[in-house]
């Protein structure tokens, strides 16, 4: 037996969070990567690029869709799964993640048979266009048949981080993004399959990252095993798993919302070529976004564990500590952003008027990003210690409340045209952010 505890109620909180933090960060940025890589090649096809990465744009938001199911699973399951190791309760924590083993698998069929059932009407829904819906078509229909590899990767790694092995949570997604790299420009470019291969090289990745992910939780040098005679599905069990991960479920689902609504609002106002804009800066966003994800999902974990073992002190101490990260970081990132914002660009294309329009667009979309940190650190605290209510609320307030009914009415205001539509994310950074934060401090910081 492991006899590895990895105690979180005892030592130093910023050293279990950098323990935690850079190989969780790192393990994110590489887990970007897949859809990242597949973007900036097929940017440089020849002869129709532009319309070749629009149509990955219009396709995103449905692969955004099946991350918020993995979140749903992962990030409810996970904290459940800490606080009961918190508690000494190591053989409900077995059964928690063997519950959410079985969910991820469930979901992963169920979104691949619907999502090839509707993907046509979808994808012009999302903004595809006669040019663009052939690439867009092409991806999604591969993407979707591993999708149950895709639930596997990101919803079982959040258990393997949950345990405090951050290094080995690392590995499991740089296999498939090293994987996805060297793969990318043989399907792609060498058999010439173009956008399909693409997607090709993308399930063959997240496939080899599920397979490392089970090995390891069924393997000796975890804590807790993932284990059959825990498969079996109890009802309360699922209900307080999807309640606790209906915030990280709605977080990633409204993001796939607000990237619809943008696609439909800028081909209105704007046209392909705005978004293929938008898919470069998601990309851009994605990548910057990472530490973040980082910083606030290494805090999760011993929070939790923390406020399992009534070390009320220390969870307050892990909370200050990520709200000072999160704001140091996004505060440096949003000023790199604003100074390279055209070499940025030319990593994906280097399209005189993609570059014109792209600039201005990403000027207005990250100004302020700071104040996202306020978001994530109230989101997180609210997720680690259980109040799902909190957290889907605060989850919803900012981007169906605000920022997709932004991206619909700025546009029309002043004569803003396409400039409101990238408009909407800062203005709901500052507004919900604040709100968010605030609602913690008072209801839970105060009060702990």
């Amino acid at each position: 037996m492991n006899t590895q505890t990895n105690n979180f109620a005892t030592g130093s909180i910023i050293k279990h969070m950098l323990k935690l933090a850079l190989p969780m960060t790192l393990a994110q940025l590489v887990n970007v990567l897949y859809n990242i890589i597949d973007r900036i090649y097929i940017g440089q096809i020849p002869n129709d690029s532009t319309n070749a990465l629009t149509g990955l744009g219009v396709a995103f938001p449905i692969c955004t869709v099946t991350i918020a199911f993995a979140n749903l699973v992962g990030m409810g399951g996970a904290p459940l799964f800490s606080i009961e190791r918190g508690r000494g309760n190591e053989k409900e924590a077995g059964k928690i993640m063997g519950n959410s083993f079985v969910m991820l698998v469930s979901l992963g069929i169920l979104i691949s048979i619907i999502g090839l059932i509707v993907k046509k009407p979808v994808l012009y829904l999302l903004g595809a266009s006669d040019a663009t819906y052939s690439y867009a078509n092409s991806y999604i229909t591969i993407y979707l048949l591993g999708t149950v590899f895709v639930m596997l990767s990101l919803g079982l790694n959040s258990f393997i981080n949950a345990q405090g092995f951050g290094k080995i949570g690392m590995i499991t997604v740089s296999i498939g993004a090293v994987l996805n790299i060297i793969l990318d420009p043989v399907f792609i470019f060498v058999l010439r399959m173009g956008v399909q291969g693409a997607a090709v090289a993308t399930v063959i990745s997240q496939f080899a990252a599920a397979m490392w992910t089970i090995r390891f939780l069924t393997g000796k040098k975890t804590i807790i095993k993932l284990s059959r005679e825990n498969f079996s599905l109890k009802f309360e069990r699922v209900r307080k798993i999807c309640a606790l991960g209906l915030s990280g479920f709605t977080m990633a689902i409204t993001n796939s919302a607000v990237q619809m609504a943008g696609n439909s609002s800028l081909s209105i106002h704007g046209g392909d070529m705005y978004i293929a804009a938008m898919t470069v800066i998601n990309s851009v966003r994605e990548v910057v976004q990472m530490p973040v994800l980082g910083i606030s999902n290494s805090s999760q974990p011993i929070i939790s564990f923390n406020y399992g073992a009534k070390e009320y002190s220390r969870v307050k101490q892990a909370i200050r500590y990520m709200a000072v990260g999160l704001f140091a970081y996004t505060l440096i990132a949003w000023i790199f952003i604003m100074i390279f914002s055209k070499q940025l660009i030319q990593l994906f294309n280097s399209d005189t008027a993609l570059l014109s329009i792209g600039i201005t667009a990403m000027h207005i979309y990250f100004f302020g990003f700071f104040f996202m940190a306020f978001q994530f650190t109230g989101q997180s605290t609210f997720t680690a210690l259980g109040k799902s209510k909190h957290a889907v609320f605060f989850s919803l307030f900012r981007k169906v409340f605000i920022v997709i009914p932004l991206i619909y009415l700025l546009p029309l205001i002043g004569g803003l045209g396409v400039n409101g539509v990238f408009l909407a994310e800062p203005v709901s950074n500052l507004i919900g952010g604040l709100a968010c934060f605030i609602t913690m401090y008072i209801s839970v910081y105060r009060k702990m």
